[in-house]
């Protein structure tokens, strides 16, 4: 059996990491493969920020992950967090795409996403897996979960600049489609 491979890219907020990932999505789709997970973006209201959407990358089902408009869950910052969307849809995306993607993503590993124990318990399953998995993680989150997986010897976390952002995407979309090819 082929030794796992995870990539984590991280930077600061607008650095590019979500536009990375989904480049990455579109190149290993367009080879063949299959891609399984979560993006997460922004929702912009008259240019305004108020929150972020998640979206099952296999299904295109979308949800929210937390808003300002919302009254329940927990806070980060201005935002309230959707525990039942994280689970119905972030979760199961992940799990879904551990049991039939060729490539697993998870954009983001983020302080939003981790208060989800259901989410929590599918990024370890996907973690633990032998498949070669694509995400990113908020550039100064302390947690035990990350902290965990950003040490493991398959890692490899890469922080992205608008200087460097076009040649590690390139070099990343290289490794992962060779990995891929390599197991068919």
């Amino acid at each position: 059996m082929q030794q796992k491979k995870i990539w984590l890219v991280t930077g600061d907020p607008g650095s590019g990491k979500t536009t990375l990932i989904s480049r990455i999505i579109f190149a290993t789709r367009s080879e063949g493969f299959t891609v399984g997970g979560i993006i997460t973006k922004e929702v912009r209201e008259k240019g305004e920020r108020t929150g972020f959407e998640i979206i099952d990358v296999a299904s295109t089902k979308k949800g929210s992950l937390a808003s300002t408009k919302q009254s329940y869950g927990p806070r980060v910052g201005k935002y309230k967090v959707n525990l039942k969307d994280l689970a119905e849809i972030g979760s199961k995306a992940l799990e879904n795409a551990l049991a039939s993607s060729d490539l697993i993503v998870c954009d983001e590993m983020g302080p939003m996403e981790l208060f989800s124990p259901e989410f929590r318990r599918a990024l370890q399953k996907v973690i633990s897996s032998s498949k070669p998995v694509l995400g990113s993680i908020h550039k100064r989150l302390v947690d035990p979960l990350i902290e965990e997986i950003k040490t493991s010897p398959t890692v490899e976390v890469i922080e992205i600049t608008e200087e460097n952002r076009s040649s590690v995407e390139k070099e990343l979309k290289d490794i992962i489609l060779q990995l891929l090819r390599g197991t068919r």
